[in-house]
């Protein structure tokens, strides 16, 4: 068998776009794979295309020498970034390949499953009203409604994710905005109750100072950890803030490191206590149980990542499915309508948990009409609150 064609879609998504992938090959067995990470999300589509004629001609049941080998060839231009998500999304799609040729669910192929229920933690679930503890609190409890035990979000939103009028350069906040992300927290747990599971985001915009402050402050809530105190270039800056965070904060760390080299020193200093790579910049779900393997050993847990499309919510959910240590998966609960219609069959996401089916691979193909019809965004002022 050899791959004869990678194709790749960039898709329209909820907050940013999605690349989609999928392999051909001369025996007519084929495998989907997603590459999304942003903002550029046109670099990650180019290099999405750019790997899939790497490997055109190789034998794809070959998965570990395929990543290795592109892993090493790419090397030259950087062991993170835009060829990383491109080794992700292929790795993805290979695995989906080889799990459908040989008739079985993906998480077989990873070690056979722990569970096939997995956890959810709910993101995105605050677009529907303004910075204020009424709207959050009023979202919360649709969120609880739905059946969901956990949630994530970022009570500070005092900037935003490029350099622009509104973001202070020293990622301070006012007494004002210290005041008011407390009111929102506050609110937020009052509304879903003491046994809920509750994650606060920083996206690495505090300064240490603030960090420590609001940490501390917001402690007394139950906080089940505390997201990106800084941010991936340094694990002694990490080690900094574990020192000096409170005992009962728990730390997170992981969507912006890259591969098991960037999570090795990580967890060899001990600053986190949950780890959340992301399926689609890690180096796909190859990597990822790599990395889930590295972190039993410290006796850290995994929470996968995922604010992304539906084929990284399902070959994060086979990752899961195959881990000893897992906590919880994100998932977008506002999304856009064609989530499910891009894909053969629809995620079965009900009461706060994704269900894995026993079919073979990810479970799933890719619709191509459906993904012609909802072309990524291309312009950089071409929506509000998206990030090409």
């Amino acid at each position: 068998m050899k791959i004869t064609d990678v194709k790749v879609w960039l898709v329209e998504g909820v907050k940013y776009n999605w690349t989609l992938m999928k392999v051909y090959t001369d025996t007519g067995h084929t495998g989907v794979g997603e590459a999304t990470n942003w903002p550029g999300s046109p670099i990650i589509e180019a290099a999405a295309r750019h790997v899939g004629e790497r490997v055109v001609g190789l034998d794809p049941l070959r998965t570990d020498f395929i990543w290795t080998k592109l892993y090493r060839d790419l090397n030259w231009i950087g062991p993170y970034g835009a060829s990383l998500c491109a080794i992700s999304g292929l790795d993805m799609a290979l695995l989906d390949l080889k799990a459908k040729f040989y008739g079985m669910p993906c998480y077989e192929l990873l070690g056979g499953a722990f569970r096939t229920d997995i956890l959810l933690y709910a993101n995105y679930w605050f677009t529907g009203g303004g910075h204020s503890a009424d709207a959050y609190a009023r979202q919360a409890k649709r969120v609880k409604d739905l059946g969901f035990t956990g949630l994530k979000f970022d009570p500070f939103a005092h900037t935003n994710y490029f350099y622009g009028e509104d973001l202070h350069t020293n990622l301070t906040l006012t007494r004002a905005q210290q005041d008011l992300a407390f009111e929102v927290t506050r609110a937020v747990r009052d509304a879903v109750g003491p046994e809920f599971d509750m994650m606060i985001e920083t996206h690495a915009m505090l300064n240490f100072e603030v960090a420590v402050k609001m940490a501390e402050r917001l402690a007394p809530l139950g906080v089940t950890w505390y997201e990106e105190p800084a941010g991936p270039e340094s694990a002694q800056t990490l080690r900094a803030f574990r020192e000096r965070l409170p005992s009962a904060v728990p730390i997170c760390v992981g969507e912006r490191h890259y591969t098991r080299h960037a999570f090795r020193p990580i967890l060899e200093n001990h600053v986190c206590d949950v780890i959340m790579p992301d399926i689609t910049r890690c180096g796909g779900p190859s990597e990822m149980k790599r990395i889930a393997t590295m972190a039993e050993a410290y006796g850290v847990l995994v929470a996968p990542h995922n604010p992304n499309g539906p084929l990284s919510t399902l070959a994060s959910a086979h990752v899961c499915a195959s881990i000893p240590n897992f906590f919880r998966c994100e998932f977008m609960v506002n999304d856009v309508p064609w989530r499910d219609a891009v894909i053969s069959h629809s995620l079965d996401v009900r009461d706060g948990v994704l269900r894995l089916s026993d079919r073979p691979g990810l479970g799933v193909d890719l619709v191509e009409d459906e993904l012609a019809k909802h072309p990524g965004i291309r312009e950089l002022r071409g929506r509000e609150n998206f990030y090409v």
